[in-house]
């Protein structure tokens, strides 16, 4: 029987105490709960401690580089072309995904998005992409290779188990022990996968807002400062932008309208907001990959975007031309009174689609791609009394009750406009 270098109860007190762990016991902590020698009772109070007493940069650090060093790590270096990912925290109607990955396959780039599932109410890429007949998820890395060496040049898939899975058995215990909100374990889990991913370049999308992970704008900008230093240290070329989502993003919330709406933004239209995120992170990410100049615009525009969205569809087996899934039930609410749309909380908006159906509460829940909310009205817009503000859509009209349960309050129509805001508030690099 070895005997293990260090003891975890060792570890768990220097962080209890506020004191930085050194590196060969942090490396050796992640190595052995991977393993199994350190229990899930030990971790958690380990992530408890640096939920309570945060983490030193050099110590975030060797922890998302330990996770990576659990599992596989992938190279693009043989694709003859530069990598280039995004990562978006998550928020209520965020399909930016789904254009933006084609978007950015016109300019000669390769796009590995390795994306993953909704759980609560925040949507998962996969399941909106799943709406459309045939598309499947699962790719091996041969055919995610190919299909980013050829003409198609993006992908959208599920990450394989393989890659950091310290970070997968942790994160379940996060979920479970009140520590998600811990920005030490936010970003190493994060970056951990997406360093291991083998990119060139990544921007990430932090939102803020009542309808994001963080809802201030302090701690998102805390976040998002960490990752950026995490990426730029693994040698990664890492830019953020902190965005606004304390309003819906778009008019779709749900899963096949997501898709629909998304199909719009690739014509050339859509939500003045989608096409507004979408264009900054395409720009980002192609300043990255070595293209500062590139007309992301036109290419959304002349139809070069829908091109390449309907080769990434087709690649993977899905047929961009089948009709989505639509609803067997639906619900209109109409505005009370004439006036101006002032307020549209984004979380019980995400909140409501979820019990709708198009989210679940657990991993192994299903979801109904044809279930969600369709808004009509924004923040700004002017209505009268009568007028539809939004449309909620499932496959049960039993399920309209507790959605609209929590929407009770959500929004309001005044006689005052909002003030306008830029979806994108700040731009964040490793020199800021």
């Amino acid at each position: 029987m070895s005997i293990e270098p260090f003891d975890a109860v060792d570890v768990i007190r220097a962080k209890r105490d506020g004191g930085a762990v050194a590196e060969p016991a942090l490396r050796w902590m992640v190595d052995a709960y991977t393993r199994g020698y350190v229990s899930d009772a030990q971790m958690a109070s380990f992530a408890m401690a640096v939920f309570q007493r945060g983490m030193q940069r050099d110590e975030i650090r060797v922890l998302t580089d330990a996770m990576i060093a659990s599992g596989e790590r992938m190279d693009f270096s043989g694709l003859g072309k530069r990598t280039v990912d995004k990562h978006s925290t998550g928020g209520v109607g965020d399909k930016i995904t789904l254009p933006l990955a084609p978007l950015v396959a016109v300019f000669g780039v390769a796009v590995p998005q390795l994306s993953g599932r909704g759980l609560g109410h925040t949507g998962g890429t996969l399941d909106k992409l799943e709406s459309i007949p045939g598309w499947r998820a699962a790719l091996s890395n041969d055919e995610m290779f190919a299909q980013m060496k050829g003409d198609v040049g993006a992908v959208i898939c599920a990450a394989g188990s393989g890659l950091a899975p310290a970070d997968k058995k942790l994160y379940a215990l996060r979920d479970v022990t009140g520590t998600v909100e811990a920005i030490p374990l936010i970003a190493s889990s994060i970056m951990s996968k997406k360093i291991a991913e083998g990119t060139d370049a990544l921007v990430l999308d932090v939102k803020f807002g009542n309808g994001a992970f963080m809802q201030d704008i302090d701690r998102a900008r805390e976040l998002a400062r960490t990752m950026v230093a995490l990426g730029t240290d693994s040698g990664v070329a890492t830019t953020a932008l902190l965005t606004d989502m304390n309003v819906p993003l778009g008019l779709a919330i749900g899963n096949a309208n997501e898709v629909r709406e998304s199909v719009e933004v690739l014509a050339g239209g859509g939500p003045a907001d989608v096409r507004e995120l979408t264009i900054a992170l395409a720009r980002e990410m192609l300043a990255l990959a070595g293209q500062p100049d590139a007309d992301v615009e036109s290419a959304l525009d002349d139809g070069r975007a829908m091109d390449s969205w309907r080769a990434m569809i087709r690649a993977q087996d899905g047929d961009p031309d089948a009709a989505l899934p639509a609803a067997r039930e639906t619900h209109v609410v109409r505005a009370a009174v004439d006036g101006v749309v002032s307020r549209m909380d984004a979380l019980p908006f995400g909140i409501a689609a979820w019990r709708l159906g198009a989210g679940r509460a657990r991993a192994e829940d299903p979801v109904i791609h044809a279930a969600g909310i369709d808004l009509h009205a924004k923040p700004g817009d002017r209505v009268t009394a009568g007028q539809p503000l939004f449309t909620l859509s499932a496959d049960d009209d039993a399920r309209f009750a507790r959605a609209l349960q929590a929407l009770d309050g959500a929004y309001e129509v005044g006689q005052t406009a909002p003030e306008a805001t830029s979806i994108v508030r700040e731009r964040i690099t490793a020199d800021s």
